[in-house]
């Protein structure tokens, strides 16, 4: 365990808990994430409870959560996600110190705050387009196609409509063959009436 007192890997340790937390914050529900985030911060606490650190470094990691939190919420915010970053580098490089001086190798610090801010300005950016965007396969642009009856449709049957076969009823009896015209979506089922225009 004396490896974990170099404050170099307590630093890579404490860094990838906070990478991993955020993910597990941004897309909850897996398990991996969250298990890796807290195994990360009981090796990371190892070390902070045999190394000498700064209370001011972990109030800046706790703070700039506060931005973290509003810019994964809606986008255009990325300049919130940038101070968070910024503070999430700042707060984990100067968290250890040796005579009042960061205990952490500065080249080893800017290559690790350069891949952690890659790393979370994509992922974050990526979720948040995704949970944003518009279903790819939106059924209700079916709503006034014309298709083509593959049975006879009254309280239900079936029609070939935008190269897919779907359920369909009709307030009238449409006979197979039939032209017909999608009038309104009831969750998968489409409802249609006879189409006569040629």
């Amino acid at each position: 365990m004396d490896i974990l007192l170099d404050p170099n890997v307590a630093y890579l340790i404490l860094v990838l808990g906070t990478f991993l937390a955020l993910v597990a914050i941004i897309v909850p529900g897996t398990g991996m994430p969250e298990i890796g985030a807290l195994f990360c911060f009981l090796l990371a606490g190892y070390a902070v409870y045999h190394l000498s650190f700064n209370w001011w470094a972990f109030l800046i990691l706790l703070v700039s959560l506060v931005p973290f939190g509003y810019s994964i919420q809606k986008p255009k915010r990325e300049v919130f996600l940038v101070l968070s970053i910024a503070g999430m580098i700042l707060g984990s490089v100067f968290f250890f110190t040796q005579d009042l001086k960061p205990a952490v190798n500065p080249v080893l610090a800017i290559i690790v705050s350069a891949i952690y801010s890659v790393s979370i300005w994509f992922v974050i950016r990526k979720t948040i387009q995704a949970a944003h965007a518009h279903p790819v396969h939106d059924l209700d642009i079916l709503v006034g196609q014309v298709g083509e009856a593959r049975t006879d449709i009254l309280t239900d049957g079936a029609i070939q409509v935008d190269g897919e076969l779907w359920s369909a009823r009709s307030e009238k009896s449409v006979p197979t063959g039939s032209r017909v015209r999608v009038v309104r979506r009831e969750g998968f089922v489409l409802l249609v009436e006879s189409d006569d225009r040629k």
